[in-house]
């Protein structure tokens, strides 16, 4: 939808079920404040109503973004859809400071639309529909502010909870699963709480639209704890991912050599991979696993392993030593099945497969 400060928005389809709702939502509510317009007017002022707020939680997740910016972190894009906005932020803020900052910046914007709007709305008229417009969106900002401020991922809240035990205990990862188990709380409240006012008043539950809409955003919040946690338990085994101790030995053959001899070859060494090399022995490629399950048996004699490789770009050759973080950036900027593993000097250590480091994840 365009690229404020150089940041891609996206709107989701979802957003329009949402929008459409808010409209036949808030319509008898505009039409009640506003009597004197048709039901016509009514609709289209409730459906500007919708835009604007959507425009707000824009200015929200912009606030992240630009606060992320400002320390250096890049930034994917924005997503507005069913539930509000997400901001795609490639990479954590390195100290809690910076997250606590960053999280902080989304519901201190909310809070001043909320304070700008209340003070303009007193000098609006509240029976026109610019002074009503301006009551609903302050108080819609309040809400929202003060709900992104509750302490549970994903919340902001969260990120901030997140942020203090982080400062706390010095690991990032103790804060996450803090504040993951505390969202994971918040969820269960959002349901159970205006079920037991119902029991402890004596009324019946109201088993409508506001608990349709606790139960959607206790969902939401569960599903973004539990994948809070499973990312926390992922970043956990990171410093495991070690080049060396995950490489495959590799043996050495040229693009022209049969790979039904290839592969006795590499049996005989009992290697996992192998690597083509020109005849000046400088490596030009990495024989792809997949492709040569798929080759058969009987083609094997008369297909070279040349026409197997994937030709070795800069990126997919890796210094030896890599490990943890570095290791895993190093491969997400160069996704590939095979990367060549080589000394310092240059010499060919050995084949680091994707497959392999995926399995030290597996289960998380």
């Amino acid at each position: 939808m365009g690229r404020p400060f150089g940041i891609p928005v996206y709107v989701s389809p979802t957003w329009f079920i949402v929008a459409a709702f808010i409209t036949f939502s808030f319509q008898p509510v505009m039409q009640s404040r506003l009597p004197h317009l048709s039901t016509e007017v009514s609709y289209l002022v409730a459906l500007a109503f919708a835009v604007l707020l959507y425009a707000s939680v824009l200015l929200h997740e912009l606030a992240h973004c630009l606060v992320a910016k400002m320390y250096g972190l890049p930034v994917r894009r924005i997503t507005l859809y069913l539930l509000g906005g997400v901001s795609e932020i490639e990479r954590e803020p390195e100290t809690p400071g910076r997250e606590f900052m960053v999280a902080f910046a989304g519901p201190l914007l909310s809070l001043g639309l909320a304070g700008a709007g209340y003070a303009t709305a007193l000098f609006l008229d509240p029976q026109t529909v610019v002074g009503v417009l301006t009551f609903q969106l302050w108080a819609a900002n309040l809400i929202v502010g003060i709900f992104n401020l509750l302490p549970g991922l994903p919340l902001d809240g969260g990120r901030m909870l997140r942020a203090g035990v982080w400062k706390i205990t010095r690991s990032s990862g103790s804060g996450t699963i803090a504040a993951a188990w505390t969202g994971r709380g918040l969820a269960v409240l959002l349901v159970a709480w205006p079920l037991v006012l119902a029991l402890v008043s004596g009324q019946e539950p109201n088993l409508g639209m506001p608990l349709i809409w606790s139960v959607l955003l206790a969902s939401f919040i569960w599903f973004g704890a539990t994948q809070a946690l499973r990312t926390a338990r992922m970043r956990a085994r990171i410093p495991q991912v070690d080049a060396r101790a995950l490489a495959r030995r590799a043996i050495v053959v040229t693009a022209d050599v049969p790979l039904a001899e290839a592969l006795r070859r590499k049996a005989e060494a009992e290697a996992g991979a192998m690597v083509v090399v020109d005849h000046e022995g400088r490596p030009t490629g990495i024989v792809n696993e997949v492709a040569v399950e798929a080759t058969p048996e009987g083609r094997r004699p008369w297909v070279a392993v040349g026409s197997l490789a994937r030709s070795l770009e800069p990126s997919l050759v890796l210094a030896a030593d890599l490990r943890g973080e570095p290791l895993i950036d190093a491969m997400r900027e160069a996704p590939a099945g095979e990367y060549l593993l080589v000394e310092r000097g240059g010499e060919i250590f050995g084949v680091l497969s994707t497959a392999d480091v995926n399995r030290l994840f597996t289960g998380v």
